[in-house]
């Protein structure tokens, strides 16, 4: 029985290691797998070693380069710094999953929808808007009515038009419609009916021609219709209008307040008219739609090939945090939440230091910061704040979930630091949280709910430029990372050598 108990210790023993060891090193077994819910659940007395700082560094995919950078330069220096190497643990956050639609096949680069145009209209004109048949237009008392729309595919725009009520006979009021585009406040071309001629009736529509106006793909815009009458417009509520896309070529995105200036959202969500278009380069659509299912394979096999490089890197590096999302813009802020989720479950830890991989950071510089101005009390949040920022409703930061015109406080998204009583909060709270289109937005829309003190630091860098003693500065190529780098190591400052 002694020998057995001799022979098994050794294995008891190094079984408890091993499991000790992949319970602070391994974040997720690569791609497409989620970390588990932590050894902790089973050894509720073991802790994890503790860090001082941990740096979440939010990474694409497809970005290898910058966090091999990352890894030469200031990851490079915090490792042989004799007093920070074991005070620091730094990872990379990465969607586990790869977008399965290839990006000329997206509605839109920032997120992972599919550009579902079907059996498009070709060479024919087209009618936005028409009414159902047994459907009697009313007059409101709305002056002014607006249309909110996405061009998908690019269209022609060739005539404007109002909806007429057969009960006012010659149509004997004036009407001006006008096209905009989004968060313009000029008017790229408009129309004017007004009796006694108001242009060609179609399908309870009057029409006018305009100029050809070509409108591309991803165009934001919105119609207006405006009464110069007291008596106010013919309009009918969007549920009623039958909307022809042309096969999905434009969409109906929000109607009423909100699509512009305030002088232009008066009115209900509801429509007064339509236009006339026709679909661009047909033929190039049909054949894009035709060698789809081609292209799709090949992205597929891609992503593939990218999720064993990636696992290749994750192995090697040890410092990558495979989070559950499709890696694209629109999920980074899930991305975030996933990653104070593992920090929680996995590591003890002081505060949190959130950057970008296209980012300088002088993580020396932020621990003298630290200890200087005692930045690691509770319910603290470091950085460089935007205040009372605008919601944008178009591009790239398009807003179209949260109602304010303007944001809460944000942090810069190239730097900021907050407590660990913050990341448990956010944790904790991680599946009632509000995605909004931006992560840094989307943080100061979570903390003002639970209102942490802010410290401004104007070090930590909101644009692309290099100052001295910087904390950090966003938007870097790698070449430009590497030698930011190369120059602070040279002379002390990224930004100059002094000369002798």
């Amino acid at each position: 029985m002694r020998n057995w108990l001799v022979l098994l210790c050794p294995c008891a023993v190094g079984v408890v290691l091993h499991l000790w060891l992949l319970l602070l090193s391994c974040p997720a077994g690569g791609p497409g797998k989620q970390h588990p819910a932590g050894l902790l659940a089973f050894f509720p007395h073991w802790k994890p070693k503790h860090y001082d700082v941990i740096v979440g560094v939010l990474s694409a995919r497809h970005n290898e380069e910058l966090r091999n950078v990352i890894r030469s330069t200031w990851v490079r220096h915090l490792k042989q710094h004799p007093g920070l190497s074991q005070r620091v643990l730094v990872k990379f956050i990465i969607g586990a999953r790869g977008c399965d639609v290839p990006l000329e096949d997206r509605e839109d680069p920032y997120s992972c929808r599919l550009l579902n145009i079907t059996s498009p209209v070709l060479n024919q004109e087209i009618e936005a808007f028409t009414l159902p048949e047994d459907d009697t237009s009313m007059l409101s008392e709305d002056r002014i009515v607006s249309v909110h729309f996405k061009v998908l595919y690019p269209i022609v725009i060739t005539s404007l038009g109002v909806f007429y009520n057969a009960k006012d006979v010659g149509f004997q009021r004036n009407i001006t419609v006008k096209l905009y585009q989004a968060e313009q406040e000029e008017a790229l071309f408009s129309a004017r009916f007004s009796p006694p001629s108001c242009g060609v009736q179609v399908n309870r529509l009057w029409y006018k021609p305009v100029e050809q106006f070509i409108l591309p793909e991803s165009f934001e815009g919105t119609i207006v219709w405006e009464s110069q009458d007291l008596q106010g417009l013919v309009s009918k509520n969007l549920h009623k209008v039958t909307v022809n896309d042309g096969g999905g070529v434009f969409r109906i995105t929000t109607a009423g307040e909100g699509s512009l200036p305030y002088e232009f959202t008066q009115g209900v969500e509801g429509i007064a008219g339509g236009f006339i278009y026709t679909i661009q380069e047909g033929e190039a659509l049909l054949q894009s739609l035709q060698s789809r299912p081609e292209r799709i394979m090949h992205h597929v096999n891609k992503l593939k090939e990218e999720d064993a490089l990636l696992k290749d890197e994750s192995n090697t590096y040890e410092d990558i945090v495979f989070v559950d999302v499709v890696d694209t813009y629109r999920n980074v802020p899930a991305k975030l939440l996933y990653f104070y989720r593992w920090t929680v479950e996995s590591a003890s830890f002081n505060v949190l230091l959130k950057t970008d991989d296209d980012c300088y950071i002088d993580l020396e510089a932020v621990f003298n910061r630290i200890k200087l101005k005692n930045l690691g009390r509770p319910n603290t949040w470091w950085g460089n704040f935007r205040l009372n920022w605008a919601v944008d409703r178009t591009g790239k930061w398009q807003e179209l979930e949260y109602p304010s015109p303007a944001y809460p406080a944000f942090a810069c998204g190239s730097g900021y630091v907050i407590s660990k009583d913050i990341v448990e909060w956010l944790a904790s709270n991680s599946e009632r949280l509000k995605i909004y289109q931006g992560e840094d937005v989307s943080m100061g829309i979570w903390m003002a709910a639970i209102g942490p003190k802010r410290y401004q630091d104007n070090l930590w860098l909101c644009e692309k430029t290099c100052e001295s003693g910087m904390l950090s500065s966003p938007q870097y190529s790698p070449q430009e990372l590497t030698d930011l780098w190369r120059i602070k190591e040279l002379c002390g400052d990224p930004c100059k050598c002094e000369e002798s």
